[in-house]
């Protein structure tokens, strides 16, 4: 990026890099994360948009890594939390109404859930997701998709963004671990397979059907772009999950609540066993949830899996839930977001193929990927195989530098949200239109 509009950001971050790790809260943010030649830091954000400390506005679609389905300080939710707080205080450390009023939306919504837990992070949540799936089949092994990402629980934190060096074979993967630090003897207990190829679930079934408690993915992976699942392949995975007696999860971190009421799965009409979702169900507050079939949450309540933390489904939380899920209720919500969002990405397209550049845009609504690329990846090695990194660098610091704020990691989603118009919308496109033809022009340089 262009270091003279962001003079007071690399102020703060040498400040900040004195105490805190790298000067900022988690890798995602800082220059590990992709933010070169250092990270910016904000003062305030309001509905669509976001200031940072230096004064420059951007148009948010990073929406705090997804959860601001409402935009920035969504004032409705604030009031509820302020009102939460003035009754309850922030911890009870016992039960309370708005535990019972955000279960029953959740549960009227999510069509797998007929039973619900709270976490306080998604990764919380998957980790009690596969305790229940294998204490109900009384199995080990948990398949899951090379390019998904469930978290950052031991048992599960394998090649969300593998290096093809290191990820094997393409009849046989190799579980890679997502960082340092994981014993490597709990690969042994994953079976990797390729998204949207039914020939290697099939693989992996025929060999380890008996010894695979759950499969676990996205239904909308949204972290190596947005792969969309192929026409019939969660079909599929019910459908082969079902008859062999393998708990089907969907991870709905970040399509929960996001591309509808009812998520990826009432989308597309499949119902997994079990779902965990956070993010977008509290409009920025910390919270997660886990739910799915009574029979497998029942083992809860039985002793038989352990689930309670301090801060589960605290007065702050519930409140945060049940006033977003109160205003995405609010007739006409969804119809305008996926209109303006498919606006967006059509523009988008339009934009890349004027100024000749090749990149995919795809995904559902207000949950997609842009990626510098010709073609239409379907898997994670295909991503990797076809993406520009240098492109996208030079395109994204070309939005940044007007005023499009996303993240810099390619394989990150772009998160629309309520507040975004089509005056947002227009502006985006022409900023984009204007940056494609500027990484275009220095294309020979690259």
């Amino acid at each position: 990026m262009g270091t003279e509009r962001y003079p007071r950001s690399r102020e703060l971050w040498e400040r900040s890099a004195q105490r805190l790790v790298g000067g900022v809260g988690g890798n995602m943010r800082g220059t590990v994360g992709g933010w070169r030649p250092h990270p910016l830091f904000f003062a305030t954000g309001s509905g669509p948009f976001v200031w940072d400390v230096d004064g420059n506005r951007y148009i948010d679609y990073n929406a705090g890594y997804g959860p601001l389905i409402l935009g920035q300080k969504p004032q409705p939710v604030i009031d509820a939390v302020k009102r939460a707080l003035d009754e309850f205080g922030p911890l009870l450390g016992a039960s309370h109404r708005l535990e019972i009023e955000a279960s029953e939306k959740l549960c009227q919504h999510i069509p797998c859930f007929e039973r619900v837990r709270y976490a306080n992070s998604g990764s919380e949540a998957v980790m009690a997701a596969l305790r229940l799936a294998r204490t109900y089949t009384g199995r080990d092994k948990i398949l899951r998709f090379e390019g998904h990402f469930h978290g950052q629980s031991d048992t599960i934190n394998f090649s969300s963004k593998p290096s093809l060096e290191r990820a094997g074979p393409a009849d046989h993967p190799t579980p890679v671990p997502g960082t340092g630090g994981i014993p490597r003897v709990l690969a042994s207990q994953l079976v990797l397979c390729h998204w949207n190829q039914v020939s290697s679930v099939e693989r992996a079934l025929a060999e380890q059907a008996t010894d695979i408690a759950a499969v676990i993915c996205e239904p909308l992976p949204a972290n190596c772009g947005v792969l969309e699942p192929e026409p019939g392949f969660l079909q599929f995975l019910r459908q082969a999950t079902s008859a062999r007696g393998i708990v089907l999860i969907f991870d709905e971190i970040k399509s929960g609540f996001r591309v509808g009421l009812g998520g990826a799965q009432a989308h597309y009409g499949v119902t997994p066993d079990l779902t965990v979702i956070s993010k977008a169900m509290a409009a920025g507050f910390p919270v997660a949830a886990l739910g799915g079939r009574q029979e497998l949450m029942d083992l809860i309540l039985t002793g038989k899996v352990w689930q309670s933390a301090t801060f589960h489904s605290n007065t702050i939380a519930m409140a945060a839930c049940i006033a977003t899920i109160t205003e995405l209720e609010r007739p006409g919500f969804y119809e305008r977001l996926l209109r303006v969002s498919e606006t967006l990405q059509q523009g988008l397209r339009e934009a890349a193929a004027d100024a000749g550049v090749p990149v995919d845009v795809q995904g559902v609504g207000p949950l997609f990927g842009v990626m510098m690329m010709a073609g239409r990846p379907r898997s994670y090695r295909e991503v990797v195989q076809g993406v520009s990194a240098e492109q996208h660098a030079a395109w994204w610091q070309g939005m940044l530098d007007r005023g499009v704020l996303f993240h810099p990691e390619q394989l990150q989603s772009w998160y629309v949200s309520g507040a975004h118009t089509e005056i947002e919308i227009k502006e985006t496109i022409a900023m984009a239109r204007e940056s494609f033809r500027a990484v275009k022009q220095a294309q020979p340089a690259l």
